[in-house]
């Protein structure tokens, strides 16, 4: 296969990813979280920062104890820390730091409200001025406009009700794998 053709096939990985939120959202939410651990035990710890930061994002959204949560959610953060611009130029085909800053608004929002469920308001607004921040890399369309919706809601959250725990529904999206 020549680098031209692999950079045009879809990476099998992220399909499978992608069939498996599919079932999340569907409502399996256990099968989902099986199915991903499953994923994640092929993968590794060591496996591609691209397939890890996506894994851990969604594997995030299938934890009942926000604790677990939080740790998901930090490693999608550390692995999105590690792609380089060759890397993801080549499995995305967007061009430069672009795409892997596209992750870090969403990154940052879903770990604020974490933080926010385990009652620590402060490090959940570190991790809002972060996605805020971040966020001038977002296009202005639905995903881009509903990321900064999310940091908004969650914004006004902290300030009207200091943080307390508990689910709202200010929604944060995910990034597309």
């Amino acid at each position: 296969m020549t680098e031209r053709q692999e950079q045009a096939a879809p990476d099998a990985l992220l399909t499978r990813i992608g069939q498996v939120v599919m079932l999340h959202h569907g409502g399996d939410r256990e099968e989902a979280r099986e199915r991903l651990l499953g994923l994640w035990a092929e993968l590794g710890e060591d496996g591609d920062p691209l397939h890890r930061c996506t894994l851990a994002h969604y594997l995030a959204d299938t934890q009942d104890d926000p604790t677990d949560e939080l740790a998901w959610d930090l490693r999608a953060l550390s692995a999105a820390d590690e792609l380089t611009d060759g890397r993801e130029t080549r499995d995305t085909g967007q061009e430069g730091a672009g795409a892997v800053r596209g992750f870090y608004p969403s990154l940052h929002l879903n770990l604020a409200a974490d933080y926010i469920k385990l009652d620590r308001p402060d490090a959940a607004r570190t991790h809002l001025r972060r996605a805020r921040a971040a966020c001038t890399v977002l296009a202005d369309d639905g995903y881009g406009n509903g990321v900064r919706a999310a940091i908004g809601r969650l914004e006004l959250r902290l300030d009207t009700e200091g943080g307390a725990a508990g689910e709202g529904n200010w929604g944060p999206p995910r990034p597309r794998p």
